[in-house]
Order: C-alpha cells, then structure tokens, then sequence
C-alpha cells in the first residue's frame, strides 16, 4: 500500500522546505501521494494546492485582523481534509500560527500522526511553546544541530535534518566576473547592505544603514555599496537610496526574469567584501558565501524591552550561535546607530578574516557536505512512522 501524506506549507519559505522533502520521500518512498497546501515548488512535485497558499501568508497584527475569520475558516476546512482523508502521516510546514492550530483540531477526533518540520526557537524565548506544541505534535524536524534536546525534552521524537542553506548553488568565478561587469564594480571592493525583506524593515534600517555607509565610505573613499533588494521592497529601497553614498548600486529582481534575479544575487553575495545586514537568516546565505557580515537591527521600544527581559541568549545571529562564538559583531536596539554600525564596519574591513573559521564550522554544522537536507528529512520521517 503506497504512502499517504497530508503536508501544508504557509509561507515561501515553507514552500521550498517542502518541495524538497516531497522530492525525498518521490525517491525513497516510490508511489507515495500528496494532498493538501503549498506553493509553486510543491506544485512541481505534484500537490495539488486545496486554496493558494498565499491566502496564508500574512504577518502583523494589522494585516492579520482584517483576515481573522477567513483564516479560521480555512483552518477548519484543512482540518477537516485531513480527517477526511485519513492520511498516513501529516506534515505541517513552520507557520505555527495556522499549521499547529490544524494539528491540535486534528488531534482532537483522531490518532493520526503529525510531523512539524522547523523547530519553534525555544532556545532564544518563550520556552513553553515546545510543551504546548508536544500536546499535537509527535515528531520535529529540525533545521539547527541543538535544536533536538529541547523537543525531546518537551516529549517529542526529533530529528536534525539540516539546514536548506546548504544546498543552495554559490557563484562561480565567472558568475562574479559577469556581475561586477554588469553593474559596473570593476575590482573595487564593496559593501553589500541587506536593509530587510519587509517594508517595516526596510523603513526603520535604512536611514541608519546610509548614514553609517556615509561615514564608513568617508573613510574607506574605494569602497562601493551594493544593494540587492528584496523583490516586495525594492520600490522603497530605491526611495530610500537617495539619501545613501553616491554611486551606490541597486540590483533590482522586478526588473529581470526570476533566474536571473537568483544568479543576480548569488553573484553579489559572493563577490562582497563586507556585509551590512538585517538581523535574520541572511546571516546564514552570508556564512555560506564567506562574505563577513556586520549585523544590525532597530526594534520598537517597546518590542526591545520585552525581548531583553524574555530571551535566554546573548547573540541573535545564527552563525554565532551554531559555531559556538561571538565573532560577528551586532549593532542591536540603542546600538543600531550611524556611528556604532560604522565603528564596526571600520574594525571588520581591517581583519575580515576573523569570521571566516567560525563560517565555515558553522556550515559543517548546517549539514554542507552530508545527505541533501530534503533528503535526509524525508528519510527521518519514513524511519519514524509506525511499523518501520
């Protein structure tokens, strides 16, 4: 009898993770069969999406309210899919919001067996998620290598399956080559700055992020700056540029074919000397492509006193975190100022060697050269299911 599974994704992030765990289980579970929520890279495995997936991707309480009760109604429906087709195994992909509220009505009226790929980060605040998602929830996949003792803990199976940033393609000589041609860079050395993915932001970071560019290229007169711009923002980071050093070069997705907006990217990730970026997992594509990073990040006054008073670690950025040190300076809440980001900016463009050990552990961590992580978690969930 084939496999049967149910798996629901919220977000794009969410829908890569899970294209490449259905293209794992295609391989080593042949005939198995799909129901249920996702994106394009689902669909290209075979899913047939129950609604679009994007009707779930909101985030913010502003932005959540107006959809309140569509949400509820769309989870209801999901949950009622699922009991309805009874499947082997339900895999509910990160978007706890929506995915864990299915799981616990599902739950409720009967034994099937859940899956939730991305561990809830526990280990930096709010520890008591991890009991309350162990009421619905029987097995974790993780993307971090630490994250499996405080699911178990909180009683259930989990599984480190490794992270997708180590199977993303890097540049090649030519890539960077080409890029610096395109955009004119010549062989100068340049900054790239990551002011968010989000217009809430992009509009906090990126009148700071100009400001302390202006300082450190006062200083540093060859350096460039290069902006890769996230597609939903780039409109507001040309605005915002207007005020940045002269010269600064943004590299707009909208304006290109998907592919080449990837290899766009690739290309200036690779090429850069210095990163100035976002809190977030940039921090990681930065590690991958062994680009040193300053991270810098403004919160709301009131976000940042509650996160200083709740988290239970002393280092936002994944890469310290998973190599074990503290050697990629942050710019944080009060110190996320033009002068501290170009202080720092300063002592990293003088030894941009110091993080590139520490990159480099860390991708040994994330899984770089083992098993695909889809692979390897499509495995842990067939290892894990009843019987086996």
């Amino acid at each position: 009898m084939s496999l049967r599974v149910f798996i629901l994704a919220g977000e794009p992030s969410g829908d890569r993770l899970g294209g490449a765990l259905m293209a794992g289980l295609k391989q080593l579970q042949p005939g198995v069969s799909f129901e249920g929520i996702g994106g394009a890279l689902m669909a290209e495995q075979g899913l047939v999406s129950r609604f679009p997936m994007d009707e779930l991707s909101v985030m913010g309480l502003a932005e959540v309210l107006p959809k309140y009760r569509h949400l509820k109604r769309r989870i209801r429906e999901t949950a009622e899919a699922v009991l309805e087709t009874n499947p082997d195994v339900l895999i509910t992909i990160d978007s706890p919001d929506f995915s864990l509220r299915v799981a616990r009505l599902v739950k409720a009226r009967s034994s099937i067996r859940t899956v939730h790929y991305v561990a809830p980060s526990v280990w930096a605040w709010r520890p008591k998620r991890a009991v309350r998602m162990a009421e619905v929830i029987d097995h974790v996949l993780a993307l971090l290598p630490f994250e499996p003792p405080y699911m178990e803990a909180a009683g259930m199976a989990c599984d480190f399956v490794g992270h997708p940033v180590v199977a993303e393609s890097q540049a090649t000589d030519a890539e960077v080559a080409a890029f610096r041609a395109e955009f004119g860079l010549g062989a100068a050395p340049f900054v790239l700055a990551l002011p968010g993915s989000r217009r809430s932001e992009v509009a906090r970071l990126a009148p700071d992020f100009g400001a302390a560019l202006h300082r450190f290229t006062a200083a540093h007169p060859d350096f460039r700056i290069v902006v890769p711009a996230a597609a939903p923002v780039a409109g507001l980071v040309q605005e915002t540029l207007q005020s940045w050093p002269a010269g600064t070069v943004l590299v707009d997705p909208n304006k290109i074919e998907a592919a080449a907006a990837k290899a766009h990217k690739r290309a200036a990730f690779a090429a850069a000397d210095l990163a100035l970026a976002a809190s977030g997992t940039v921090s990681l594509e930065l590690a991958a492509a062994a680009t040193p990073m300053v991270i810098a990040y403004k919160f709301q006054w009131l976000t940042w006193q509650i996160m200083k008073r709740m988290a239970l670690i002393d280092t936002v950025t994944l890469v310290n975190l998973v190599s074990e040190t503290r050697v990629v300076p942050e710019c944080l809440g009060p110190e996320c100022t033009p002068e501290t980001i170009a202080g720092q900016l300063a002592a990293l463009a003088a030894d941009p060697g110091a993080q590139l050990a520490a990159m480099q552990l860390t991708m040994q961590r994330l899984g770089q050269g083992g098993e695909a992580p889809g692979l390897r978690a499509a495995r842990a969930v067939l290892e894990r299911l009843p019987g086996k």
